[in-house]
């Protein structure tokens, strides 16, 4: 599968994650798009040895979107420190059962169970806050954006999951349906953020994939 280039410069470069892929390696031993992120720039700019890629931010392996990775020491440390502060702009599309309210604020405290495996809502947990608003409705299916102001484990999932509108394709939090290639209906749509050294504000985009519902492209 060849890596599906954003954007690409000294330092930073910019992908679209298929959904099924691993952002960085587990026990399972598959190709990871940090390890194809690796490649590509061994073999664009023809660098020996081992290259520096740094990883600054995870999209669940079901999951598909923009993730960006940093090319310098110096780019990582900045972009962490972005995701610290909340600095960047993560906006997120999903598919979820059933209609949801048009629009949306939610708020809950997110804790892991089991292993850390999974994420329930408890009053000992983490806060999880995110926006959304619905842009479209069809065959009890709503499409949403959403808006993420914090960044938990499994948050987006959980947090529709508990107010009765599972993504689709979300077996693990009570997802009727599986989704197409085994994927979730859930697309990081778009992140913005500021350059590490010119401080220039970016926003990078990519498209779901192509057996998402032909109802609900743009």
């Amino acid at each position: 599968m060849a890596l599906d280039v954003l954007h690409l410069d000294n330092h930073l470069l910019v992908v679209r994650k298929p959904a099924g892929m691993l952002a960085q390696g587990d026990q399972t031993g598959d190709v990871t798009l940090l390890e194809m992120g690796k490649a590509f720039l061994k073999a664009q700019f023809n660098k020996p040895g081992d290259v520096f890629l740094g990883l600054v931010h995870r999209l669940d392996r079901p999951a598909s979107g923009v993730m960006v990775f940093a090319r310098t020491s110096k780019a990582a440390s900045r972009l962490s420190a972005q995701f610290r502060t909340r600095e960047i702009e993560k906006c997120y599309w999903a598919l979820a059962q059933g209609e949801t309210p048009e629009q949306g604020h939610l708020v809950h405290y997110l804790a892991r169970r089991q292993s850390k495996s999974r994420v329930v809502v408890a009053p000992e947990g983490q806060r999880a806050e995110l926006s959304f608003r619905r842009l479209g409705y069809a065959q009890n299916v709503s499409w949403v954006h959403i808006d993420l102001d914090t960044g938990r484990h499994h948050q987006i999932r959980v947090q529709f999951s508990y107010i009765g509108h599972p993504l689709l394709g979300d077996l693990k939090y009570g997802a009727q349906k599986p989704f197409p290639n085994r994927a979730l209906a859930l697309h990081a749509r778009s992140l913005t953020l500021s350059h590490p050294t010119t401080q220039e504000r970016l926003t990078f985009t990519a498209e779901p994939e192509p057996f998402w519902p032909k109802m609900f492209t743009v």
